[in-house]
């Protein structure tokens, strides 16, 4: 007697996927799991004072790298939101511009430890006995790292559209929600996601300082790699710190392959030219996501509910109505505007007199402007020598796509390493040879200053138009009038983004490269950085909250 045969419907197997959905299928589980389990560590009960076991154990890494880079992730779709909320209110109103532009270059200037100061108490109060509250600390910490050049990024994109394609817009009658989604936001990307690339190793540049807290005399250490290298410094651990270095190597590398790589060939459509790119940015998981067949069909829905969206929130009238005429705002109506600035500014100015005539004294201000100046002077000088060296090379990397995609991940690595790393080799050598620490711990602040240059000249050339490109070929362009007409002009939005946010970047790093500890062993030198690492971990509040504006006003 033969066996019958059994066939499966062919709903079934066409519902089943292909070779690629089902081995995309273990990376997307077990990455939904450790997603879940790294959530769940975060909501454990905690009392404030309640110790927190750490081990310097390699075992553990794996561990800690999951929990840092939860954070970093979640203070990076934080990071996205706010830049596109900020690009869009300050470009689209001119009276928010006044206001968000010069903020936002306040914000970046302040030290992560000055937000930290103020806001930790809060999340500790917003959440009880929960160790959530502390985890929120960590992550608006890291997200202070992170925000201010992205929105910077945004806010040059969505300033620097083409007006060909602003004309565009309105003839084809786009609202305000379809022109983002359509015009500005694509052509943004491309710069935006270089500065999300340089805000994740930004993040990693300060996460000792955003998980191990030391606050009024409390060290709260948070599992994680910063943790570990808290520990590790303060036990002269040197076998641990070459662990660390290790693990931030593994993650830099997880990511850049699993995450940056993929947006960044998947955003090279959006390059605005009207001939292709000679050589598109490549990665192996982007071909193999565009090789499935239910991943593409769940991708496809998500674009089908936004595009409905677009339908959705579309213009009521065509462009005959009196609707569509643009208004112009008022004289009258921009003096009010001005005027209710420049009283608030006034009032914010009037309460921090108050405060410092009550809580600081006048002497100490002048104590703390002058300890400004010598930031100020270490991070002008670092500025202009981070340009002289990486103007070049980030031109060159950017217009050599084969370039940068190998040196992607070394220039994340290097971006992302901490400062703290770096103290045995000051510590050591500085004692050695009895060197000052106002000039020989000056480099250090250099790591966390040139990668913001290098990044968004990078993302500059890299937009370059290749019609450009061969119309200074075929000109002849060369040498210094090459430099003049072609390349400084078409990278100088980007430049100035990045020294922009250079500046703030350098003014984070002082609280790391002024104040180095390495053990028992600790050196300072004179300037802002130096004295709110130390006034915080005193926990007087009055005169690190007074440091902060200094950063600012210097």
């Amino acid at each position: 007697m033969s066996e019958r045969k059994q066939f499966f419907p062919r709903q079934v197997v066409e519902a089943g996927g292909n070779r690629w959905d089902w081995a995309l299928l273990p990376i997307v589980l077990a990455t939904l799991v450790l997603l879940a389990y790294g959530a769940a560590q975060m909501a454990h009960p905690y009392r404030l004072g309640q110790p927190m076991t750490l081990s310097l154990d390699p075992a553990q890494l794996p561990y800690y790298l999951l929990r840092t880079t939860l954070r970093m992730f979640l203070a990076l779709g934080a990071s996205v939101i706010f830049s596109c909320v900020f690009a869009t209110l300050a470009t689209k109103y001119r009276a928010a511009e006044k206001v968000l532009v010069p903020l936002l270059d306040i914000l970046q200037s302040i030290p992560i430890l000055g937000f930290l100061s103020i806001t930790v108490t809060g999340f500790i109060a917003l959440f009880p006995g929960n160790l959530l509250g502390v985890e929120c600390a960590a992550i608006f910490a890291i997200f202070t790292s992170q925000a201010w050049n992205m929105a910077f990024s945004a806010y040059q994109g969505f300033r620097t559209v083409p007006g060909e394609l602003v004309e565009a817009a309105t003839v084809y009658q786009l609202s305000s929600w379809q022109r983002f989604w359509r015009l500005e936001l694509p052509y943004a990307i491309p710069g935006l996601l270089w500065n999300m690339m340089m805000s994740m190793s930004g993040g990693w540049f300060f996460v000792v300082a955003a998980e191990a807290i030391s606050v009024a005399n409390q060290s709260i250490k948070l599992p994680g790699i910063g943790s570990y290298i808290a520990l590790a410094i303060e036990q002269r651990n040197l076998h641990a710190i070459g662990w660390a270095i290790g693990a931030m190597l593994v993650g830099v590398l997880m990511y850049d392959q699993f995450f940056f790589r993929p947006l960044l060939a998947w955003a090279d459509k959006f390059r605005f030219e009207e001939t292709g790119s000679e050589t598109a940015q490549q990665s192996w998981l982007l071909t193999w996501l565009r090789r499935t067949e239910r991943t593409k069909a769940l991708g496809a829905r998500c674009i089908a509910l936004l595009e409905r969206s677009l339908g959705v929130f579309r213009l009521r009238h065509d462009g005959t109505s009196v609707r569509a005429q643009v208004s112009a705002g008022t004289t009258v109506s921009e003096r009010t505007w001005d005027a209710i600035v420049a009283a608030l500014a006034f009032y914010a100015l009037w309460t921090l007199v108050h405060f410092v005539q009550s809580e600081v004294g006048w002497a100490e201000v002048g104590r703390v402007l002058l300890l400004g100046f010598y930031t100020l002077c270490r991070v002008l000088l670092l500025l202009l020598l981070a340009a002289m060296v990486w103007v070049p090379a980030g031109v060159w990397i950017g217009l050599n796509p084969r370039l940068a995609q190998r040196v992607q991940a070394l220039a994340q690595f290097f971006a992302a390493f901490p400062a703290n790393l770096m103290f045995p080799v000051a510590v050591v050598g500085i004692v050695h040879f009895k060197l000052k620490p106002d000039i020989w711990l000056s480099p250090l602040m250099i790591l966390g200053t040139q990668w913001y240059l290098l990044f968004n000249v990078i993302a500059g050339a890299s937009t370059i138009p290749t019609e450009l490109r061969y119309a200074s070929r075929n000109f002849g362009l060369s040498g210094w009038l090459k430099w003049r007409r072609y390349l400084l002009p078409a990278i100088f939005p980007s430049f100035v983004t990045g020294a922009i946010t250079a500046t703030g970047g350098s003014w984070n790093a002082s609280i790391v490269a002024e104040y180095v500890t390495w053990g028992d062993t600790t050196l300072q030198a004179h300037g802002i950085g130096s004295y709110i690492a130390d006034m915080t971990a005193k926990g007087d509040f009055p005169a690190s909250r007074s440091a902060s504006p200094s950063c600012a006003f210097t």
